[in-house]
């Protein structure tokens, strides 16, 4: 299992290091290198009942959420049907990154901050104004959508930005799949982050929904839900 995980954890730096290698070669725009991931505690994806929430368990083309790397942070979680690769994204301060690569059995989960980047709204457990929904004409069959500013994101592309006006990419949040227990772990972000704005804006919100600080890390578990029940309404959006 350890092997796995540091095997994991070598693929992740190596795909950093070979995007920071040929961005400085072409002397592009400031480099996020190699040691570019946020790092923030491991946690187990688990069920609502403390059960490890396996790769399989997630359904295709469904959206999934769970709160990480604080009990107040939500994170969007997707099976697609294809393999997902890394793509080269640049953060709104002009830093380039490697998205990362799907994990699983298809190499195709991928999980992405479920905070918009531009206006920062983001799934209450009473409403949701960001979430996946059908792509419109031009763009993929699904997008991450918010319709609080009509700001578009491809969830294939490492959630870089199709339409609207947000500034940036959502940030992505690492996951390390143990194949032979089917586990799932969330260990840390790369790109944009956007906790800082989102704390301050929603301090008291926040602190009335959660009953705890802000910045409470979600610890050694991360509990997985439908998006459906995270959330008891999700707003449609009008195109």
């Amino acid at each position: 299992m350890q092997r796995e995980h540091s095997t994991d954890r070598r693929a992740l730096m190596r795909q950093a290091a070979c995007v920071a290698g040929a961005w400085a070669a072409s002397n592009a725009l400031p480099v996020v290198a190699a040691g570019e991931v946020q790092h923030h505690p491991r946690s187990l994806l688990v069920d609502e009942h403390g059960a490890p929430w396996g790769a399989r368990r997630l359904e295709t083309g469904q959206a999934f959420l769970f709160n990480y790397p604080y009990t107040a942070s939500p994170v969007f979680v997707f099976a697609f049907e294809r393999e997902i690769k890394p793509v080269e994204l640049v953060t709104e301060s002009k830093q380039r990154y490697a998205t990362p690569a799907g994990v699983g059995p298809n190499r195709s989960i991928v999980a992405f901050s479920a905070i918009c980047a531009h206006k920062l709204m983001y799934p209450t457990a009473a409403i949701s104004f960001i979430g996946l929904r059908r792509g419109g004409a031009g763009e993929p069959a699904q997008v991450i959508h918010c319709c609080g500013d009509n700001s578009r994101y491809d969830p294939l592309q490492g959630a870089r930005v199709i339409g609207g006006p947000a500034p940036q990419p959502l940030a992505a949040v690492l996951l390390e799949w143990d194949a032979a227990r089917d586990q799932l772990h969330a260990v840390g972000t790369r790109g944009g982050e956007m906790f800082d704005a989102f704390f301050d804006k929603y301090a008291q919100k926040l602190e009335l929904e959660t009953g705890s600080s802000l910045r409470k890390p979600v610890g050694a578990t991360a509990i997985v839900q439908p998006a459906a029940r995270y959330s008891k309404q999700w707003r449609s959006c009008k195109v």
